[in-house]
């Protein structure tokens, strides 16, 4: 079977619900396309003001096999951990007398006196469970699998995509992130989403994963009680990273010494430890012992001597610097409408950002209001997050509770879950995901997924249930010709259509 993938060129004036369900959205689920019909911005907006809209609801039956807080995580974790020292200690505590008893045996063999009764050989090992890691992390992904297939368009969704992608953290790093990087999401940035960049930014910065991602645990004031006692130093990655990637960008003028002058700054903000010596085990503390002493300058403006107070204080100034702001429009401009954005999208989203102090959802809102994201073909590809997530409301949820095959999808195509290959993410470029290597595999996907349908119906109504009048007369035809519903569903998830966005 041939890709559609690469057949004809962008739609010059794209379908209004297809933008609204590809561009801003996950996909459309047959039967969604007749709800934007008539007004398509007016149904992005409606789901900007349904409260609570990115949160994942702990109460919800549906994410019963979540545990909660990081703090809750780090506590299992550390319980699990205790459990395994118990069996390891029982299991040496057992070797003694077992090599006792095996001696007494051979003693009476050897004495011609009736042997004592064989010690009964141990009991097959049961299976071993799998690491309490592996099993949060699995339950994370399923929850986060769960709200892109039931969203309605998903814009909300995919705005939760960018951010945690925008502040991302890596399960490779440790298992300390593999188990706490959903609750990161959920803790940092789901909550914040349609807020102030300022609250998600402290948030983000000010989480366990973070501070274990990016090494700010290792990092002492050199002048500080505990730099003067351990002889060590700072580490600048927090410092670098937050300046770089999350806030004013590269090339906003800052210096290095603005970052090593911010790394001391954020001295003493880590996450306490197994022993619980500074607090909750997995819990956001400050270290007062390791934060550098003193007045500190950065990008200009003195920071008095404060505690855990001057780096709020500063990282409040940078959120609300214009480099950020033309940062954050930037890249907010690359992700929605493309590769290389419009120079007058940037700048009024950058206006918008300043005007009212990082506004998240007046952001989204002037996203939906902007000309540049209704009349530019959608050109980019859908990253694999994307795809699996329009397969999946296209097609159906698959596996009940099990994202293990959406899971191997992802890593098949490149995008681990959580796992980006450095602290800048996953790339928002088309051409990162449109190699001949990357759409055979989205081939065999569209295949799998067919074949897991029971009840396709006609793959040409499905084509225009998803995609609508934008098909074009080379898909129609390829679908209508298909030699079976599961090759013409294939066909239709690997339709020019349906990879852009």
């Amino acid at each position: 079977m041939a890709t559609l993938a690469s057949n004809s060129q962008p739609d010059p004036a794209p379908d209004p619900a297809l933008v609204a369900f590809n561009r801003f959205g996950l996909g459309a689920r047959p039967g969604d396309r007749d709800k934007v019909a008539h007004d398509p911005r007016g149904y992005l907006k409606a789901e900007l003001r349904l409260p609570d809209i990115a949160m994942i609801p702990l109460d919800d039956p549906a994410y019963a096999s979540l545990l909660g807080s990081t703090s809750a995580i780090q506590a299992s974790m550390a319980a699990n951990f205790q459990r395994k020292l118990d069996r390891e200690h029982m299991a040496a505590a057992a070797q003694p007398a077992m090599a006792s008893a095996q001696t007494m045996s051979a003693q009476a063999t050897s004495a011609q006196i009736a042997p004592a009764p064989p010690v009964p050989p141990p009991a097959a090992p049961a299976k071993p469970a799998p690491p309490i890691e592996a099993t949060l992390f699995r339950a994370e992904a399923q929850a986060r699998f769960d709200k892109a297939f039931r969203a309605e368009a998903g814009f909300v969704e995919r705005l939760v995509y960018f951010w945690s992608n925008h502040f991302c953290v890596s399960v490779a790093k440790d298992n300390i992130v593999r188990a706490s990087a959903g609750a990161f999401e959920r803790e940092a940035i789901r909550p914040f989403v349609l807020g102030r960049f300022a609250d998600m930014l402290m948030a983000v910065e000010r989480h366990p994963a973070m501070l274990f991602y990016l090494d700010n645990q290792q990092s002492i004031g050199p002048d500080s009680r505990a730099g003067k006692n351990r002889q060590r130093g700072l580490n600048e990655n927090l410092a670098r990273e937050i300046m770089e990637l999350h806030t004013l960008g590269v090339g906003s003028g800052y210096s290095q010494a603005d970052v090593t002058s911010f790394a001391r700054i954020l001295t003493g903000w880590t996450m306490a430890g197994r022993e619980g010596r500074l607090g909750e085990p997995g819990s956001s503390v400050f270290n007062a012992n390791a934060h550098e002493p003193g007045d500190a300058v950065l990008l200009g403006k003195t920071y008095p001597a404060g505690g855990m107070g001057q780096a709020e204080a500063a990282l409040n100034d940078i959120a609300s610097h214009p480099a950020t702001a033309q940062h954050i429009a930037t890249e907010l401009a690359r992700h929605f409408i493309a590769d290389d954005p419009p120079p007058g999208a940037v700048a009024r989203l950058a206006k918008v950002f300043a005007k009212s102090d990082g506004n998240l959802r007046a952001l989204a809102a002037t996203l939906i209001d902007m000309p540049e994201a209704w009349s530019t073909p959608l050109a980019k590809m859908r990253s694999p997050f994307d795809y699996i997530a329009a397969i999946r409301r296209a097609a159906g949820s698959g596996p009940a509770n099990d994202p293990g095959q959406s899971l191997n999808w992802l890593n098949a195509l490149g995008e681990p879950l959580w796992q980006p290959p450095g602290p800048n993410g996953f790339s928002d470029q088309a051409a990162s995901w449109a190699s001949a290597e990357g759409m055979k595999i989205r081939l065999d996907i569209a295949w799998q997924a067919a074949r897991q349908v029971k009840d396709i119906g006609n793959p040409n109504d499905m084509l225009d249930a998803v995609i609508g009048p934008s098909a074009s007369p080379e898909t129609r035809q390829a679908v209508a010709r298909a030699e079976s519903k599961q090759q013409g569903l294939a066909l239709l998830l690997m339709a020019p259509e349906f990879q852009r966005r």
